[in-house]
């Protein structure tokens, strides 16, 4: 009898086991990223403090997958939380991309929260994007949005798709406008399949009305690549352009990076946290050094300086903004 219960729960656990190596699940992940920056003004960082902080580069948790309903139809979700407990603070997650939704021959559906296709459409052209330079130090329009439905085309001729994002109006009360994005993009924004990627993309999401042009190009060890955007205030008169042009350059596993960026619409960061946003005939620079090395698969350590400066018009007077000087070495750990 004892002998014919152990078969018994032998082959049950091989075949639970069996059935686990077969079947497609949830996959977990994770990251982990600290720093050490020393800043001026404290404009830039994560935490908004000057002098030497501790910074915590969006470290996260998440479990994504996806599953077969039908024959062409495919069920994908994802919940992914920002995880706080490294640094001061007494909220130890915040949102991050969640959603659920359906994959066919006629393309993705999200809904849920996630990045808008207008800040997707950067592509990889954000050398230093996830940390205190970031591009949306200086451009808006960088939103991370809920209560909304995704729309990700197939891929068109092996190059084109096309993609939109659109919040729900009655989970946005206050607003005037219907508020969407939609984008095109061409090629491969991780410059794998192609050495190539090309989007254009509009915005009517976060108070402001925007549109952008994004390319960028592998050639051998290099990547060169420029961002142009124009923004504009949904409320008030305020409206101008925005640029930044940057190369990276693979030195035997080192990933030396450069970047020079303009703004003279005032709707980043660095403006708002540094001027109160009072400002007229903005002008702001920002030159980015940096390099970035892989000491294995998971184990990414990286450092970068970050310059900006710039002037703005206040009462008639022109007035010369505090200069930003930030210094950050750091590391990342996935799982």
């Amino acid at each position: 009898m004892k002998k014919t219960l152990i078969s018994a729960s032998v082959a049950s656990v091989l075949t639970l086991v069996s059935f686990a190596t077969l079947a497609e699940g949830p996959s977990f992940y994770g990251r982990l990223d600290l720093s050490v920056t020393s800043s001026d003004e404290g404009s830039t960082t994560q935490n908004g403090k000057e002098g030497t902080v501790l910074e915590n580069n969006f470290s996260n948790l998440g479990v994504k997958g996806s599953e077969k309903i039908s024959d062409g139809v495919e069920l994908l979700y994802q919940m992914e939380f920002q995880v706080e407990n490294t640094t001061q603070g007494d909220d130890a997650f915040k949102a991050r991309n969640t959603f659920l939704g359906l994959k066919s021959n006629a393309g993705t559906v999200l809904v849920g929260r996630n990045d808008t296709v207008f800040k997707q459409s950067e592509g990889g052209i954000d050398l230093f994007g996830n940390f205190n330079a970031d591009i949306d130090r200086l451009i808006g329009g960088q939103d991370r949005k809920a209560d909304g439905i995704w729309y990700h085309s197939p891929t068109i001729g092996g190059l084109l798709t096309l993609n939109a994002t659109y919040l729900m109006d009655d989970n946005y009360e206050g607003s005037d406008e219907d508020q969407y994005a939609l984008s095109a993009t061409l090629g491969d924004k991780g410059l794998k399949a192609h050495n190539y990627y090309l989007a254009a993309a509009y915005n009517t999401i976060g108070g402001i009305d925007a549109y952008r042009g994004v390319a960028q190009v592998k050639l051998g060890d290099f990547k060169v690549g420029g961002l142009y955007q124009n923004t504009e205030s949904q409320t008030t008169d305020k409206e101008g352009d925005s640029f930044f042009v940057n190369v990276s350059y693979d030195l035997n596993g080192v990933n030396l990076k450069a970047e020079y960026g303009q703004d003279d619409a005032g709707f980043g960061k660095y403006y708002s946290n540094i001027s109160s946003d009072t400002g007229t005939d903005i002008n702001v620079t920002n030159i980015t050094v940096g390099a970035d090395y892989r000491i294995s698969k998971s184990t990414l350590v990286y450092g970068h300086y970050a310059m900006y400066e710039g002037d703005h018009t206040v009462n008639g007077a022109k007035i010369d903004l505090e200069d930003d000087n930030v210094f950050t070495v750091g590391a990342r750990y996935d799982f």
